[in-house]
């Protein structure tokens, strides 16, 4: 049984950050967004995080070899039926329950088998008994929860949700494309309202016995050794001493951190060496007033539970 811990949430919350420095851990390999993966990866064949085309890394190549004989052999067609079928937001009710129509049953089942095989292959062939998949996706964290070829541990990573909605309206180009692309954009509302989506998500997921921890965003960025320490605690990994060797104090950070052969993610899963760990506040300057009032109304109760309110969480 591999163990894979799933970073939950909303983009641009930090997950990237939190996967690179996991995966410093004694044991840990981090895969990136692997939700991206059959598209980004075996489709578009953009660039793994050691900077290599996915179809020239030498690392997914022998993953798709134990997974499934060579990416050439998954059906990507069956794959994106079956995920329309299952794993959209819209079925997380359905998926929180205790009962599900047969033919859900069974398309889920097999759903979920194209991710254990990634997982059990990822395991094999770095020699890590445990996983990072940032997915962040709710209703993908779900689904995962009923494999039971799965030891899942999920880190509900949440940001205050006036710097997540102002990073979704920045324009961000990703370099693992081929092409000229960017990061996907959303205005402040819809942010707002994926936002509550997400974590409040995340919070049937808890309630359904899957083992759910959450963190804050600003406590890892402000103490990241202490933070990844209580991480590694529930997730059952080796302690952070072992691990990635932090500097600094107050509001920067430095750290260490090695190549990662991660699928999909934010630009910061191709830095390698010594790299700043500070909080990204520039929303609470550059941020429209207008904005910041929607997004605060939009998201409160949310907001204040997580102690970003004025009053206590």
């Amino acid at each position: 049984m591999v163990r894979v811990i799933y970073l939950g949430g909303l983009g641009r919350s930090g997950s990237t950050l939190l996967e690179r420095l996991l995966a410093e851990l004694p044991g840990v390999r981090a895969c990136g967004e692997v939700v991206h993966l059959w598209h980004r990866g075996i489709t578009e064949n953009e660039r793994c995080g050691c900077g290599r085309d996915f179809g020239s890394c030498d690392f997914w190549s022998q993953v798709g070899a134990a997974a499934f004989g060579g990416w050439d052999k998954v059906s990507l067609d069956r794959l994106a039926r079956l995920r329309e079928s299952v794993d959209r937001t819209r079925y997380v009710p359905l998926l929180a329950g205790p009962v599900l129509p047969a033919a859900m049953r069974r398309d889920l089942a097999e759903y979920t088998s194209y991710y254990l095989r990634v997982y059990q292959a990822v395991a094999q062939v770095s020699g890590c008994s445990t996983v990072v998949d940032s997915s962040k996706h709710a209703s993908l964290a779900f689904c995962l929860s009923r494999c039971r070829e799965l030891d899942l541990r999920v880190i509900h990573l949440v940001r205050d949700s006036r710097a997540v909605a102002f990073s979704w309206t920045t324009r961000v180009a990703r370099p693992e494309a081929s092409a000229e692309s960017y990061m996907t954009t959303y205005r402040p509302a819809a942010a707002a309202a994926h936002w509550n989506a997400q974590n409040g998500a995340l919070h049937l997921l808890a309630r359904s016995g899957t083992p759910v921890l959450r963190v804050r965003y600003e406590d890892l960025a402000e103490s990241p050794e202490a933070t990844l320490s209580e991480l590694a605690r529930f997730a059952g990994l080796p302690s952070p001493g072992l691990g990635p060797a932090f500097s600094g104090a107050g509001d920067t950070h430095s750290v260490m951190l090695g190549t990662a052969h991660t699928v999909s993610g934010n630009p910061m899963r191709f830095s390698a060496g010594p790299t700043t760990i500070r909080r990204d506040e520039r929303w609470r300057t550059a941020m429209p007033e207008s904005q910041r009032r929607a997004v605060t109304a939009l998201t409160l109760p949310l907001l204040v539970r997580y102690g970003y309110g004025r009053r206590p969480a």
